[in-house]
């Protein structure tokens, strides 16, 4: 029978080949995906069986492709959750668990809050929210008809209710109390790495400079939020001063850092 220890070796050596910044951590993932098993539970198994063997060959060479892993294993983690993703949803980044944790916070002291997640692809900033505050009504809109099922199946069994539409033009619901956004940012002629890729290009890529839909957020939460009620976006680190600018009738604009230390959402009240 395989030696586990042996497959992991050599599914690391061919990820970092392939270019991938942690390959030891992205083979362990990989092998407790098809082993059925949290990650930290590998120490504990010795062999595996040929199946398993060539089920994760299988998924190291798609992953030695830059195939996305949560596409290899069909979730994403997202604080405490492990969403449902695949071709034709955006995947949650770890920066957005800030985000989420800001809105949580700002909604301290605020009975039975309502919620907007626009552009929420994944619905991982509604689910979050959703989990933090049983007593919250948290709407999620969504337009991508490929990424609808994704959000779906996310918020089942939750308090969030789906509005399908585009946010330029949907009814929103109105008062609320929050507004939080992690729509598509990135300026068309900014790199990106082969992952990013396999996101749908409308969640990822806004005209020339990454704002064509910033704007229209804004615009939009001030229509529907409540007196003192706040927003949260995030966006290109290069946007902070075109934020500053946006928001400039606003109360308490602030851009907050991501896990590197960039500017990465900007948050303002009503």
């Amino acid at each position: 029978m395989p030696v586990l220890s042996a497959q992991l070796r050599a599914a690391a050596v061919r990820l970092a080949a392939a270019g991938l910044v942690s390959p030891r951590v992205e083979a362990e993932l990989l092998a407790a995906h098809v082993l059925g098993v949290a990650r930290g539970r590998l120490l504990l198994i010795d062999a595996i069986t040929e199946p398993q063997a060539a089920a994760l060959d299988e998924l190291v060479a798609r992953r030695a492709e830059r195939i996305p892993l949560q596409h290899l294993t069909g979730t994403a983690p997202f604080l405490d959750r492990e969403l449902l993703v695949g071709p034709g949803v955006f995947i949650p980044r770890p920066e957005t668990e800030l985000l989420a944790r800001w809105g949580i916070e700002s909604l301290h002291g605020v009975a039975d809050p309502v919620v907007l997640d626009l552009c929420s692809g994944s619905g991982a900033l509604a689910v979050a929210l959703a989990d933090a505050r049983p007593d919250a009504t948290v709407y999620a809109v969504e337009r991508s008809d490929d990424a609808l099922p994704w959000l779906r199946r996310n918020v089942a069994g939750t308090r969030v209710s789906v509005i399908p539409g585009d946010v330029r033009d949907v009814a929103l619901p109105a008062p609320v109390d929050l507004v939080l956004c992690n729509p598509p940012y990135v300026p068309l002629s900014v790199p990106v790495p082969p992952e990013v890729g396999h996101d749908p290009a409308e969640a990822v890529f806004s005209g020339e400079h990454g704002l064509d839909l910033i704007p229209v957020i804004i615009a939009r939460a001030a229509e529907v939020l409540r007196p003192g009620g706040r927003l949260g976006i995030e966006h290109d680190d290069t946007h902070t001063p075109a934020m500053a600018r946006l928001l400039a009738a606003w109360q308490t604009v602030t851009t907050h850092p991501d896990l590197a230390g960039r500017p990465r959402f900007t948050t303002a009240r009503r």
